[in-house]
């Protein structure tokens, strides 16, 4: 139960949002976060399929080259955030909280934890592993869900993708997580039937439970998102 003073963190669920877009947004977000404009915050989201490239990324993560993925419809973006190189598509849930952030190793770990009981609220049993090469939450051998921050200023983006209903297939065909063996799971290999809509709801009230604050949803225009730039319908709030 979380305390009466518990802050808030406003959540915000935005559809799908190209990732160039979704990066451009969490800059202004954070932005505005440093300045005191807003309050700590998170954004929810699917994106369309694309690799994302982190800062210890290496070339041969992506073995058949750029335009071979473009080729396939699966665009390549390099990105500031840690980690490795991961996949994002239609079904996997994004979270990017922009929120203060006093110590990275803490922040990561709790977040993980929130997936963990996220997932475990559908019939997952998931869990962690040690050592930065095995960030992020995993079910026995399998990958679940990838972590990757970046903090600036002591204010944090980019932040955790959920594998929910995705299609699996483009994991195997690069170096995924910078692990050559790794073998990505979803929450519906895995026996869930949950989907992104529920389980983006699920997964809030998981992360703001591990943190101690009080969720609070709200719409893109209370921070100042105009649902046209976006390129994309935004979800109900109900």
């Amino acid at each position: 139960m979380l305390g009466r003073m518990a802050s808030e963190l406003l959540v915000c669920h935005l559809g799908t949002v190209e990732y160039s877009q979704a990066a451009a947004l969490q800059e202004r977000l954070r932005e505005r976060v440093l300045a005191g404009e807003l309050p700590d915050l998170m954004l929810l989201l699917e994106h369309p399929r694309v690799y994302t490239v982190g800062r210890r990324s290496e070339a041969d993560e992506l073995p058949l080259g750029e335009d071979y993925y473009r080729g396939l419809g699966i665009d390549v973006v390099r990105t500031p955030r840690g980690g490795k190189l991961t996949y994002h598509g239609p079904g996997q849930l994004v979270g990017y909280p922009i929120m203060r952030v006093a110590g990275v190793p803490e922040y990561i770990l709790t977040m993980e934890r929130a997936i963990v009981t996220a997932a475990a609220g559908v019939g997952v049993q998931a869990g962690t592993k040690l050592g930065h090469r095995h960030v992020g939450v995993w079910v026995g051998e399998r990958k679940l869900a990838s972590v990757g921050v970046h903090l600036s200023h002591g204010v944090s983006s980019h932040g955790f993708a959920i594998n929910v209903d995705n299609d699996l297939a483009p994991f195997d065909w690069v170096v995924a997580c910078g692990l050559p063996d790794v073998r990505m799971t979803s929450l519906a290999a895995e026996g869930a039937s949950e989907g992104v809509a529920c389980f983006r709801k699920r997964m809030a009230h998981a992360f703001c439970e591990a943190f101690e604050r009080r969720q609070r949803i709200v719409t893109p225009q209370r921070l100042g998102i105009a649902e046209a730039a976006l390129g994309t319908e935004v979800p109900s709030l109900a």
